[in-house]
Order: structure tokens, then sequence, then C-alpha cells
């Protein structure tokens, strides 16, 4: 199986798409200026105590106050919180605690109560486990921990565990005296799958880097204000690549330099032997277009889709979960047999799914209505499968057999809000008013854009992005449309299809792929509609 990463950086959103031989299997969206992202620790102080939820309302700057459960403390509670009140604030001079010196305390009662460890106003540190989703603030725990590549460090911990994918059980015994070899006292460690096979360098060399951020974080919230950021990672499109990136990846394409660097250096730390496979898009086309992606985000998002044969799904999202609904359809080549027709489609129904669940990152309850069957022989083989083809999900999920009704429940980690791309297009002309300027005028608006671009804001090298079937239009013939307005204004720039563009709609780039926006240019828009309604007229009128 040949498996690719496509990385689209624009201004305000990076997206990293995962292609197993050209098919899209994951797509994440991920903001260039997110804050209250997972990972993220925060110095943020107690606002209000629920003793009804045993929890506590936490401020951490965000405009919803986050939510801090009485089991999120962790059992070594009481020894982080004598910890922060050790940590001198604002003095720059005063040593600072040391976690390896400390002398924990008794673990807290897994039964106690939030107003027995927590009071108002208290000073925390503070990480998110939960991104805010609708209307819910951050999820919060004071268990803080740094991730790796081959490791995970955990402070007010002693503890060592590792991956249960490492099979091996030498190999687990070697990483387990290794660990312990080289962790800090008061460290607990969480040795990874990637880590298996690796020397002590190269796990000690991990280590202090983590170590140096814990070091970082503290310092930070020395010289911090409650509630404030004290600690994120260098790169998220980095933090990401981190969760996905696997050695058998062929290709890793990225159109923008400055990323590509950053990737580029974090394969080459933790696979030397693949750092060649990063490769920079040059191409003027946009990068998801050249894969084949934006047709298949298209094809693949929204309420219904098509799988098979005519057979079909229908995806509904509520507050409380979401629900499927399998379908035959029109299948064309349906057999005569009812009952294996059924057992076929629920099964490529199920393939589906599971890629849609990663697909759309899909979290918590997941109600699916398959097509009914009788035999149990059947919905044995149904649940087994969905079971099989939901192995690669790196998500914790729970999968329960067909109901007596024929539903499935699946249960799976919920950690972001789910990705959901509308692939129903808006009219760019009257935004819903059901009247549009007339089609045919769009050439003269773009015109008229172009000479905008060039004669007054004096736009060189620059891209204009249309709908495909404009594009199509503009560039037919041996003198086109496109190659006349090129020789009239005499400046190069290039008219290029893009799929995400709607059908009058456009899009323009600088030579640095930053967006020129034309929303300046009101009067010039007044003037052009009085001439194009003038212009429609005339030609009404000659037929």
């Amino acid at each position: 199986m040949k498996s690719e990463l496509i990385v689209d950086v624009q201004p305000k959103e990076v997206s990293i798409a995962l292609l197993e031989d050209g098919r899209l299997v994951s797509l994440q969206k991920e903001s260039r200026t997110l804050a209250y992202a997972v990972g993220d620790i925060y110095l943020a102080k107690v606002k209000k105590l629920m003793p009804g939820l045993n929890a506590a309302f936490v401020n951490v700057g965000y405009e919803k106050d986050a939510f801090l459960h009485y089991l999120d403390l962790g059992p070594r509670f009481s020894s982080f919180a004598e910890f922060m009140k050790e940590l001198p604030k604002g003095d720059s001079k005063a040593p600072m605690p040391q976690v390896q010196k400390l002398t924990f305390r008794p673990d807290i009662d897994k039964q106690g109560t939030v107003v027995d460890q927590l009071a108002k106003d208290q000073e925390l540190l503070v990480q998110i486990v939960k991104e805010p989703i609708s209307t819910k603030g951050p999820r919060l725990t004071t268990e803080i921990s740094f991730t790796g590549r081959y490791m995970v460090l955990i402070p007010f911990s002693d503890k060592i565990s590792i991956s249960q994918k490492i099979r091996t059980g030498g190999e687990k015994s070697r990483l387990r005296h290794l660990v312990e070899s080289i962790r800090p006292r008061n460290f607990g460690v969480i040795v990874r799958t990637s880590a298996e096979g690796k020397s002590v360098a190269e796990l000690n060399h991990e280590l202090k880097t983590l170590m140096k951020c814990w070091e970082d974080a503290l310092e930070n919230a020395r010289r911090a204000t409650a509630p404030a950021l004290v600690f994120e990672e260098e790169s998220r499109i980095v933090g990401v690549l981190r969760d996905i990136f696997s050695p058998d990846f062929e290709n890793i394409y990225v159109n923008d330099a400055e990323i590509m660097g950053q990737i580029q250096k974090y394969v080459s730390l933790i696979a030397p032997e693949k750092k060649d496979i990063v490769k920079l898009y040059k191409k003027d086309e946009p990068i998801f277009d050249h894969f084949n992606i934006t047709r298949q985000i298209k094809s693949s998002f929204g309420k219904t889709v098509s799988f098979k044969s005519g057979a079909y799904i229908i995806i509904e999202h509520t507050e409380a979960l979401h629900v499927i609904d399998v379908n035959s359809g029109n299948r064309t080549k349906a057999g005569t047999d009812q009952e294996n027709n059924a057992l076929e489609v629920n099964l490529r129904a199920a393939d589906e799914i599971a890629r849609q669940l990663r697909l759309r990152d899909m979290g918590g309850i997941i109600v699916v209505d398959f097509i009914d069957m009788n035999k149990p022989e059947h919905r044995q083989a149904l649940y087994e499968h969905m079971r099989e083809v939901m192995a690669n999900d790196r998500a914790r999920h729970n999968i329960l057999p067909l109901s007596k009704f024929g539903l499935m429940q699946i249960t799976r980690q919920r950690v972001r809000p789910a990705l959901d791309i509308i692939t129903a297009e808006s009219c760019p002309s009257c935004f819903g008013k059901g009247e549009v300027q007339p089609s045919l005028l769009f050439t003269d608006t773009l015109h008229q854009k172009l000479t905008y671009l060039v004669k007054d804001m004096k736009a060189r090298d620059f891209v204009m992005y249309v709908h495909p079937f404009v594009d199509a239009y503009l560039k037919k013939g041996i003198i086109s449309i496109y190659r006349r307005w090129r020789m009239e204004l005499g400046a190069r720039f290039k008219i290029l299809p893009s799929q995400e563009l709607a059908y009058l709609q456009y899009r323009v780039l600088d030579s640095e792929r930053n967006e020129i926006d034309l929303k300046e240019e009101k009067d010039l828009d007044k003037s052009s509609s009085e001439k194009n309604k003038t212009k429609a007229k005339n030609r009404v009128n000659q037929e």
C-alpha cells in the first residue's frame, strides 16, 4: 500500500491529508493561530467549586471557564499542590524547587471531594486534555505530561509503562531497565511503540529534551500572572505529524518552504533515512487539486455518502451522538438472495463507516442502523468485520455487537470537535437572496478586476483562481480570452482552475501566495455593476 502525506499550508490554516493508494483516509485541519489546543499548559486560577459535580471551574483565559474534575487531579495532587506553593512568583533570583528532591505525600483519596483539595483563587498548572467543543470550555488535568516521539514524561510520578503494541517480552524488559537507569527521580515515563529497538543514546537525548520543556514551563509560570499560557509545542504541524508519521510513508509533499524545513528537520531526527521523502510542491495549481484531494473531500463529506454500486449511507449529527443509516439504494448488481445481498451491502458499508470515522474524526457515541439480517452468523460476521476494519484507528474505541433491532453502537475517543465540512456551495453572487448577476457577464467582472490589479494596484506575477468551467471557457480557442487579456494588460499574471471555488467565484494570490483582498474596490464594484446592467439590457434589446 502506497502511503503519502499532503500538507496544504494557508495563511490561517494548515490541512494535512493522508492518502493510501491515492484514496483519502484521514484529513486534519489545524489553525495556525489556535489557542487552547490539546497539550498546552496554563497557569490558571480556580474560579468556582462545584461540589455537586465534584469538579471545579477554572479560569485559563478562555471565554468559557475550563472544567477540572476531581478524578483529573491525579493521585499525587497533594504533592503537586505543595510544590506549587513553593514556586517563587516573580522572583527570578530565588532558587527553583526541584521535583527530584521532593518527598511525595500520600495519594489523595479516590473517593474524596474537590472541596478537600482545591480552594477558590488557588493557582495551578493545568494541561488541556480536550479542546473547547460547542458551548463547552476546555477540559483540564493537573497530571502534566510532555510527549515526545519515543516517550511521554510525567512529573510527580514514579511509574514506567511500556506500550502494549510492543509484543516481545525481551524488548519490553530491555526498555524498562534502560528507562529506569536514565529517568530522573520522581518522574514517570510512558514508553511509546516507536521506541522499540532504539538505543540508550536516542532515548536519553529525548528525555533531556522533555526535561527542558518542563523546566521552561516552570520558569514561564514563575514570571507569569494567572491566567497565562506557559508551554506550547514549537510547531503544531510537527505535533500533528508526530502522531501520524509512519516509516511506511513514501512521500510527504508540502507547499510552503518554511513548514517543509520544520517537517524535514523532524523527520531527520526520528528517521534520518527518510528525510528525502519530504518534498516541496512548487506548482501554481492548488496542491489538493493536484492530488485529487479536493474532489474526494467534496464527495466524502456531507450528509449522504455513496460507496459502491448505488449503495449509500446517511450521516446525521445531534448534540448527544452521531447516527448513521445504511441504505442499499438502486444497486445494479443486486443478487436474488435478499439475505446475502444485505450482508454484502453491510460489509461494504462497514468499510466506508470506518473510513468516515477517521476522516471526520467523529467521537462520542455513534449508532449505526445496518440493513436487517436474520441469520446470526451474518450478524456475527458483520461485527467481526467492523472490528477488523477499525483495528488501525488510533483513537480509542469500543464496538458492541448488533442489537436485536439491528443497531450497532460504537464509542470513539473524542478529543477535538468532529471535522464538519459543508460541501454545498453558497452562491457568491446573491448570498442567498435568490437573484444573481448574469453569468454571461462574469468575464467582464474578471476583466475589470484584472485591470484594477494591474493598473491601480501595480500587481505583478499574481495568480487568479477561478472555477474549472470558467477556466475552460477563458482558455478555449487559439486566440483565447485569457491570451487577449494578457496581451492587453501586458502583465505576467496567470489564471488557473481551483476545485474549491463555486461557479461565479474567484480568488487572487500574489507571488508569495498571500491572498490579495479586493474588498477595497467598492466604488469599482458599484460602477461595474451599473455597466453590467446596461450591457445586459443592450444585449436583450439587440436580441
